[in-house]
């Protein structure tokens, strides 16, 4: 019997973090909900937990901060819940690893939709479950490993947030050809593409090239079709 998912929450509005609480544990999800920063870190310390969803806005150490904390040790899911519709606090939150956001006021069962799908990519990347397509890419210094979820270039391990392996892993395995935005993005979140996905995506995009060490300009591996999506040689 599989284990159920460890998953924290940390939100200063107690109405909202006994809400999502409810939601998940309808579902069966083990929960751990805090109100602080502090708690909520000495939480990630104790426990091994699958997925955390983060507001960005607390009163001691904002969400931000704790998702960069989670980005140097593990690779578990993180979902930033922020008030703010400016751009820029969604890019933040991508750049420093998060996997998703939602704005608030949300809907809590697109929530728990967004928690499922991110356990589901999370767990399919970590399981050795047997299945027709290949599990381990390879080629010019770079190997992606789906059932350890690790990916290494020159031998050097690159720590990879679930959605940053995802996007690597779909355009190698389409090698030679172009994905574009909107494919990335209904087949690495699972939803609809809409106004802002793009940047989304780029925003992705970005912080996974920067941790393989390119640059836009001159990559070796993740080419931009300007105006049509991106592009892994052969």
């Amino acid at each position: 019997m599989l284990l159920a998912a460890n998953i924290l929450i940390v939100d200063d509005e107690q109405a909202i973090a006994d809400l999502i609480e409810v939601y998940l544990k309808n579902e069966n999800y083990n929960v751990f909900k805090f109100y602080t920063g502090r708690d909520a870190l000495a939480c990630i310390e104790k426990e091994r937990l699958d997925l955390a969803i983060l507001d960005v806005m607390l009163p001691d150490i904002d969400g931000f901060s704790i998702c960069k904390q989670i980005r140097e040790r593990y690779n578990f899911p993180v979902i930033m819940l922020t008030a703010k519709e400016e751009e820029i606090d969604k890019i933040n939150g991508l750049a420093l690893g998060a996997d998703d956001y939602v704005t608030k006021p949300f809907r809590p069962l697109e929530l728990i939709a967004r928690v499922k799908a991110q356990l589901r990519r999370f767990t399919r990347y970590n399981s050795a479950e047997p299945g027709k397509e290949e599990h381990i890419i390879a080629f010019s210094g770079l190997v992606l490993d789906m059932d350890t979820h690790e990916c290494t270039l020159d031998e050097k391990k690159l720590s990879l947030t679930p959605t940053e392996f995802s996007i690597l892993w779909v355009l190698c395995s389409n090698r030679g050809k172009i994905v574009s935005s909107e494919e990335l993005f209904r087949e690495i979140w699972k939803d609809k593409y809409f106004t802002g996905s793009n940047n989304t995506v780029m925003v992705h995009i970005r912080h996974l090239r920067e941790k393989m060490h390119e640059s836009a300009e001159h990559p070796k591996y993740i080419k931009t079709v300007w105006g049509v999506g991106y592009k892994i040689e052969k």
